[in-house]
């Protein structure tokens, strides 16, 4: 038995210590706002928060983040500049199929949260594993700055 907080809630999970992250946030648990992309950590589909970090949620053995915090998209938003975010991802029109979209705003918000008005590199970096395939990557970009200087 796994004992993981998540999104702030604490739970209990039957689940093998080895088992990815991924697969207890979705399958055991329902929170599929987290998405299965390549499960190899190269595409950022699957991104969650481990203590407000972004991490790969299926290179990450369950048994491995017991006793930290994690967040999922789910759980995104409760904060002033996680709500800028997500006005900000609206307001540029950001998703097409919106499939990576979860783990874009995942990556985003660790960025916002650790560099409070990243410059154009600084996103660039910090969003580079992350991939879409609509090629949403400008107006990702301009969000994610449109967030970091609200007006």
């Amino acid at each position: 038995m796994l004992e993981l907080t998540i999104n702030g809630v604490a739970h209990q999970v039957d689940a093998p210590p080895e088992m990815p992250l991924l697969w207890v946030v979705r399958d055991l648990l329902g929170l599929t706002g987290t998405k299965y992309g390549c499960g190899t950590g190269q595409c950022g589909a699957c991104t969650v928060h481990v203590d407000g970090v972004a991490t790969r949620s299926c290179t990450v053995h369950a048994g491995a983040v017991g006793g930290k915090r994690i967040t999922t998209i789910e759980g995104l938003g409760a904060s002033a500049a996680e709500l800028a975010l997500r006005a900000a991802w609206v307001a540029e029109s950001v998703p097409q199929c919106g499939y990576c979209q979860p783990g874009q705003l995942m990556s985003a918000a660790a960025l916002l949260a650790t560099t409070a008005e990243p410059g154009a590199a600084e996103i660039h970096a910090a969003m580079g594993g992350n991939l879409c395939v609509c090629g949403c990557y400008a107006r990702i970009e301009r969000a994610i700055g449109r967030a970091a200087r609200p007006t």
